[in-house]
């Protein structure tokens, strides 16, 4: 069960799964950029037919073009 003040966050995640998106950046490190929480919606995906949706931070994905 989900609390009402993670609806939004679960709503992110349902999106992005459906959307079937490549990666899913998020600065939520509580409740979205979690190892735990990621494999929890990931067995989850897996189970209901979806792909595993990669979930990072912003700092896994940003590109310093000057370096």
């Amino acid at each position: 069960m989900i609390g009402p003040g993670k609806r939004i966050d679960a709503q992110h995640i349902a999106i992005a799964t459906i959307s079937r998106v490549h990666v899913l950046v998020s600065w939520n490190f509580q409740h979205i950029v979690n190892l735990e929480r990621i494999r929890g919606y990931n067995s989850i995906n897996v189970r209901e037919g979806y792909p595993v949706l990669e979930i990072r931070s912003p700092w896994e994905v940003f590109v310093d073009e000057e370096s």
